[in-house]
């Protein structure tokens, strides 16, 4: 009997990831440039449903929506582009981790927040150093451009990149907290079912 209960509880878990997965992929297609940067940074929220189940399952739950989302924006655009879909995964696995980490440890909203700015602070940092030395050079690679200068990888990253990834994240984390807020008691009940 326990046995099909457990079966049953993955079952469960299977398809809430893959329902965050899939409306993280249609809030990842709401996405809109701000005007002072690059056009090809856009923010969305697609973040908002792995953060979720980051919370009520596991950090790796929502690193599972983030991929979900990936490799479903992969086949229904037809993106030829998988860099830029790397990109936009690492960026979000390292933005959700530490807010998932921090949530787990402490609970509360005084977690939910330090991980927010965490999570802010690593992306901004971390897809700073991958876009210099990795992502920016395959992209040209890729597209079958010249090799980026330093100059140039240097001024993608301070004049765009970076400040995206802050704004981005600032911009997430001022609405995640409310929503956080309203649906608390919701998260820590299925946490409990799911323990149970």
């Amino acid at each position: 009997m326990k046995t099909a209960g457990v079966q049953s509880s993955k079952l469960l878990r299977l398809i809430i990831l893959a329902l965050l997965g899939t409306i993280s992929l249609l809030l990842f297609f709401l996405n809109f440039p701000l005007p002072f940067l690059p056009p090809y940074l856009k923010i969305d929220f697609s973040e908002v449903p792995a953060l979720i189940a980051a919370l009520i399952f596991s950090p790796m739950a929502g690193v599972l929506v983030e991929a979900i989302k990936n490799i479903l924006y992969l086949i229904v655009s037809g993106a030829g582009d998988p860099i830029g879909v790397t990109a936009n995964f690492l960026a979000g696995v390292m933005f959700i981790v530490p807010v998932a980490v921090l949530y787990h440890k402490y609970k509360g909203v005084k977690s939910i927040i330090s991980g927010l700015a965490s999570g802010t602070i690593i992306m901004a940092i971390g897809m700073s150093v991958l876009n210099y030395l990795i992502i920016l050079p395959a992209y040209a690679w890729f597209m079958g451009w010249e090799d980026m200068s330093s100059g140039a990888k240097w001024a993608a990253v301070s004049l765009g990149v970076l400040p995206f990834n802050v704004i981005k994240g600032i911009i997430v984390g001022m609405l995640f907290v409310p929503l956080f807020l309203k649906m608390r008691t919701w998260i820590e009940q299925k946490q409990s079912n799911l323990a149970a």
